[in-house]
């Protein structure tokens, strides 16, 4: 049987934290931790490398829609400093750790899906 005709899309695998190459819920060994390989069809995870691109894609749009708020709220209402420490840091951590297992699988997925490599010299 063809594994990849059941592959799930990369957002879906994202979403639901899916094997890129069966479906099957097996991506994660913990919250945000990747299992070594699927427990289904044995693909290595390990040899994935999302790095911090996670991380980096998270801060770039999250610090962007909470800056943009942040302003907002000050030409709006003009609270003081304490304030906007207080709304604006527990917003970003959650929006980073509610987001962080999703974008992890999602790139996970897309390298899956597009075969990417480390770039090699051709010699």
């Amino acid at each position: 049987m063809d594994n990849e005709h059941h592959a799930p899309r990369p957002v879906d695998a994202g979403l639901k934290g899916l094997c890129p190459r069966c479906g099957a819920p097996t991506l994660f060994d913990g919250w945000i931790r990747f299992a070594a390989r699927c427990r289904a069809c044995g693909l290595d995870f390990d040899r994935f490398n999302v790095g911090d691109g996670p991380a980096a894609f998270l801060t770039l749009i999250l610090g962007t829609i909470v800056t943009i708020a942040a302003v907002a709220l000050e030409l709006t209402v003009g609270p003081p400093l304490w304030v906007h420490m207080l709304i604006w840091t527990p917003v970003t951590l959650a929006g980073v750790l509610g987001s962080l297992r999703i974008t992890k699988a999602l790139l996970l997925a897309l390298e899956y899906r597009n075969a990417a490599e480390e770039a090699r010299l051709r010699k």
